[in-house]
Order: C-alpha cells, then sequence, then structure tokens
C-alpha cells in the first residue's frame, strides 16, 4: 500500500470525507499518515464547498488503534529516537489543529479507538461512538504515558476517573466515554453509514437529530464512589493501597492491573494528569506531553513494554525498576524538563499547517 493509500480522501455534497485506511494494522497512525490528513484539512480549509470534515476508519475493526508503536520501538533501538520525535511534533501539532479547526470535525468513533486515535478524533467537534465502541489510552501498558492530548482530556474527566483510565488502560464503551467528555453523541452502529453519508446533504444539527440515540448503560458510574476515594490518593503506592483495602472486586482488580503496568510510567501519568488540571489550554498540555514523550523513548520501559506486547508477544514485561517503590522522584521530575531549543511550542503560537 503507498502512503497515498493509507488515507482516503473524497468529497461529496457538502462534506470531505478522510478514512485511516490501514485495516490490517488496525488504522495505527505513521508519519506519512499525519502528513496527509493535515493536507488534507488545508485544502478543505479554503474549500467553500466543503462544510464538515468526517473522520472514520476502514474495515470493521475500528476507527485506529493508535500510533505505529513497533516503528518507535525499532526507532528508539536503532535510531535514537530522532524519527520518533518528528513523528510526535507533527501529531501533536494535527492534535491541536483538530481541536482549533475553522469547520466542524465529526469524528465517527466506531470500534476501537486508542491512543493516537483518540488524538485525531477526541478532540473534534462531535464525537460519535456506538454499541461496538471500546475507548482507551493503554500507553502504561507499554511503558510509555498517555500523550496525543490524552492527559489534557483525562484530567478534566469527572471526579478522578479520567486518573483511573490513564493508569490502567482500561477500555471503555459508549456511556462511559460520554461520561468522561471523550465524547457527544451516540448511534447504533448499524446506522453510522447511513449518517456519515447524510453529512453530504444536510446541516449537521440537523443529521445528529435524525440519527442520535440515548447510549445504553456504562459501568464506570456505578463504581465512582471508589474511584474518587482511591485514585484521590497523592502517590500510586497509596492509590495501590487504597484499591486493595476498598473492599470492592473492581476496586481489587484495578490494584491488580496496576501492579503489572510500568511503575515509572504510572508515577510519570500521575505527575502528568496533576500537572495538566493546572494548564490552562490543549497546546500547553501537549507541550508537556512532548517532553514526557522525548524522555520515554530513551527509558528501557518503553523498548520492553513494546516488546513484550507487540513483538514478542509474551506478555511479560520485565520493568526497571519493577517495584514502585523503587522510582526515586527525580527519575519522575527528570521527564517535566524544558527542552529549551527543542521544544513543541505550542503554546506560543496557535496551531497551523504542519
Amino acid at each position: 500500500m503507498s502512503d497515498d493509500d493509507s488515507v482516503l480522501l473524497h468529497t461529496e455534497g457538502r462534506a470531505g470525507y478522510l478514512t485511516l485506511n490501514r485495516p490490517r494494522a488496525l488504522n495505527a497512525l505513521n508519519h506519512a499518515m499525519v502528513r496527509r490528513i493535515d493536507e488534507a484539512l488545508t485544502a478543505w480549509e479554503h474549500d467553500p464547498a466543503v462544510a464538515t470534515v468526517v473522520i472514520g476508519g476502514a474495515g470493521t475493526r475500528g476507527l485506529c488503534a493508535g500510533g505505529d508503536i513497533r516503528s518507535i520501538h525499532d526507532d528508539a533501538r536503532a535510531g535514537g529516537g530522532e524519527a520518533s520525535r518528528a513523528f510526535w511534533r507533527d501529531e501533536y501539532r494535527l492534535n491541536a489543529r483538530i481541536a482549533r479547526y475553522t469547520k466542524p470535525t465529526v469524528a465517527l468513533m466506531d470500534g476501537i479507538v486508542m491512543g493516537g486515535g483518540v488524538g485525531v478524533s477526541a478532540h473534534g467537534d462531535v464525537r460519535v461512538v456506538t454499541d461496538r465502541s471500546r475507548i482507551a489510552m493503554p500507553e502504561t501498558g507499554i511503558g510509555f504515558v498517555p500523550d496525543v492530548g490524552g492527559t489534557y482530556l483525562l484530567s478534566r474527566a469527572p471526579g478522578e476517573v479520567g486518573t483511573h483510565l490513564a493508569l490502567t488502560g482500561d477500555a471503555v464503551g459508549a456511556a462511559d466515554a460520554l461520561l468522561c467528555g471523550l465524547a457527544d453523541h451516540f448511534l447504533p452502529s448499524e446506522r453510522l453509514p447511513e449518517f456519515g453519508a447524510a453529512l453530504a446533504g444536510s446541516e449537521l444539527p440537523d443529521a445528529l437529530r435524525r440519527f442520535a440515540a440515548p447510549a445504553p448503560d456504562g459501568e464506570l458510574a456505578a463504581h465512582r464512589g471508589w474511584i474518587d476515594a482511591c485514585y484521590a490518593a497523592g502517590t500510586v503506592e497509596e492509590i495501590v493501597d487504597r484499591l486493595e483495602r476498598a473492599g470492592e472486586q473492581g476496586a481489587k482488580e484495578a490494584a491488580a492491573t496496576l501492579l503489572s503496568r510500568s511503575p515509572t510510567a504510572l508515577k510519570v501519568t500521575l505527575a502528568a494528569l496533576r500537572r495538566a488540571r493546572g494548564l490552562g489550554t490543549l497546546e500547553e498540555v501537549l507541550d508537556q506531553e512532548y517532553r514526557v514523550s522525548c524522555t520515554a523513548l530513551g527509558s528501557p520501559d518503553l523498548v520492553e513494554g513494546v516488546r513484550a506486547q507487540i513483538i514478542d508477544k509474551d506478555r511479560n514485561p520485565r520493568w526497571s525498576p519493577s517495584r514502585l517503590q523503587d522510582v526515586p522522584a527525580a527519575e519522575v521530575d527528570r521527564h517535566f524538563r524544558p527542552l529549551g531549543a527543542a521544544e513543541l511550542g505550542l503554546a506560543q503560537s496557535r496551531p497551523t499547517a504542519l
């Protein structure tokens, strides 16, 4: 498949349709795809015939499973991370651009939407989920930290629900995505193609009134008591202790999940979320995430996590250090140091074309 085929573009009526087209890789994003999306947004921004941009994914499994982490793993091992840093610079700029885009964007968040898939969908104007949606920021499971504006979104979820999702990496369905502010509207999956097609000839509000429906019940709302109480703790160690003592099966399972994740990634993620709450804009948070990502690129846990989950698939990562109590505060703080001339710098200027 050529780079041009990895993102399909066409216009019909009032809409521009952008389809991520790597279904065998669950539409995982690479650098060429990010550039092609940005080029399409530039063209359509200046095309008076295009009133709405619709973002979807090819195949039946989902919108996008995230970034191409195998390539990041290989780059970190062999190339020193230069290609990954360049990819993130453009990807994060694209995330910010989608959030500030001058025309409405509609993201069809059907099926699996994870990591980078959240970045190209959940910052848009209209985020549509279905009965098939499974949305997650699963980075701590590969020794990484939620990025693409994920810490911005999750830090603003109700109570401590966002902390729970960021640390565990758990996937949520439609109702819980709505609860967390990751989505706006629910449609039955079988009506999604009809809704997407209708945007060519209908005003966006009219199409939403015709197709949107109440979402089935979710799960998180019923667990807000122990989630808010446990994840309000000041350290990951205390969060795990509270979860283990909460007397709830869900809390016990969450504690076990955390103890399987990268200790360093967990501590940096918690710090990133707490810092994101105090930052005013998505651009400021993306600048912070870029610092964290670039630092994590040199961590042994990212390479090891991708090896265990994606390459060897033994699901048995050997984290370094392996225990929460052995991660020094200085190591966490190191992830947030300014990068000098290498800063992303989005907060200093509104995002434009790459």
